[in-house]
């Protein structure tokens, strides 16, 4: 039985598609970010060979109510040391160059969360997550 686990929590207030580009975009940046991390990558084949990669942890969409909930989040992981990657505003008009500049120029406290993404033990995940709601 797996110990680790995967866990988006996303923004309620946030359209379908915009915050399905977010999980996107934070997925890709977790494991980036964090290479000395095992994801539990593993391929999938199937009985003619075709490979199918994809993580074996569990991976959980929660629901947040608001943006200030993925902060408060952000803020517990960062304290204790919690590998993640989080989508705000500023990452969605205009080109990456743009995004960027706009992030630099805007205080964390001014963001609105879209979603964040965890890896890390169940217990420690589960006690993080607690308050939130599957995502539906």
């Amino acid at each position: 039985m797996e110990t680790r686990k995967l866990v988006a929590v996303l923004n309620k207030k946030i359209e379908t598609g915009k915050v399905l580009n977010a999980l996107a975009h934070m997925t890709v940046g977790l494991v980036s970010s964090y290479p000395d991390q095992d994801f539990g990558v593993i391929d999938y084949t199937d009985k003619d060979g075709g490979s199918h990669m994809a993580s074996k942890f569990p991976y959980i969409i929660l629901r947040a109510d608001n943006s200030n909930k993925i902060r408060t989040l952000r803020i517990a992981c960062i304290e204790k040391n919690i590998p993640f990657a989080s989508f705000t505003n500023c990452m969605t008009v205009g080109g990456w160059e743009e995004q960027v500049e706009r992030s630099k120029s805007t205080p964390e406290a001014e963001l609105e969360y879209y979603g964040i993404c965890l890896l890390g033990e169940k217990s420690d995940l589960d006690e993080l997550t607690k308050k939130f709601s599957l995502w539906m």
